[in-house]
């Protein structure tokens, strides 16, 4: 790990210290933890020669770390590895993460910034089950209240999660199910289905086109979890007139990127919130 680089990667002015206030002992602690967390075991003198410091001076910060349960050192191969506790810590971090509350202050800036109504949705047994919303001021609005159900197949955030899942659970999904049908352009058969939400992987974003109410558009993207899957979806909604082909791509791409904001801040893998241009490159 680059030091100066992390140091750097720091907001200015945090808490109100200065560089020089920083506790230097914590500070090298915190790093043998972050080097610790990016490999599959690390010596003595792996780890002292990575972060250029002392054998002694590493077997101190080891032998504390070690004592309050936040590293291990296995008997086999004499190597160092992050602790349970330091897992236990962690945890705190995903018991206390909200993805409601994570995702409101993207909600809003997605309103502000296209002007039209941003929604979040789960999936709730086969449907997405509307759970937030930040409305926009015009007279003119797409409206799913909070308790609000919609099919996964008719709606953007559906389709955003769907592509997501893995075949079989889409299978599964939908086997011997009829596609409730709002509009001529609501989809109507799993082949359509599986199309649709290739279209959407490709993408990174799914595009509702009055496949649920005429005159309506939505655009959305999947939020991942640490582990990378899809808990929810977030999506900007609004009308044909006001969503247009012109338009559609640019909100696409900035609803991809809020959702992918919104997986980083719950921990997603960085890989599961690329853009599907650069996944594809790796």
């Amino acid at each position: 790990m680059d030091s100066g680089n992390r140091r750097r990667g720091r907001p200015k002015g945090f808490g109100g210290a200065k560089p020089a206030a920083t506790i230097q002992a914590l500070d090298r602690a915190l790093d043998v933890l972050d080097v610790l967390a990016g490999g599959d075991g690390l010596t003595l003198s792996e780890l002292a020669g990575r972060l250029e410091q002392s054998v002694a001076t590493m077997h101190r910060v080891l032998a504390t770390l070690e004592r309050r349960g936040l590293v291990e050192i296995s008997a086999d191969k004499q190597e160092w590895h992050v602790g349970a506790e330091a897992y236990r810590l962690g945890s705190a971090f995903l018991r206390r993460h909200n993805v409601v509350e994570r995702s409101r202050s993207m909600m809003w800036t997605l309103m502000q910034e296209t002007g039209e109504t941003s929604n979040l949705g789960v999936e709730k047994d086969g449907n997405v089950l509307f759970v937030s919303q930040v409305e926009t001021h015009e007279t003119i609005r797409a409206f799913f209240p909070p308790g609000s159900l919609s099919p996964l197949h008719a709606s953007g955030i559906g389709k955003a999660l769907l592509s997501t899942y893995a075949p079989a659970r889409t299978e599964r999904l939908f086997r011997g199910k009829t596609f409730a049908r709002f509009t001529d352009k609501t989809i109507g058969s799993l082949d359509q289905l599986r199309d649709d939400v290739e279209a959407t992987r490709r993408r990174g974003y799914a595009i509702d086109d009055e496949e649920r109410s005429i005159g309506m558009r939505c655009v959305a993207a999947p939020i991942l979890n640490v582990h990378g899957e899809a808990i929810a979806g977030i999506s900007v909604s609004g009308p044909t007139h006001r969503l247009s082909d012109e338009k559609l791509r640019a909100i696409g791409e900035r609803v991809r990127k809020g959702a992918a904001a919104v997986s980083r801040a719950l921990g997603a893998p960085a890989k599961a919130t690329t853009a599907p241009d650069e996944a594809d490159r790796d």
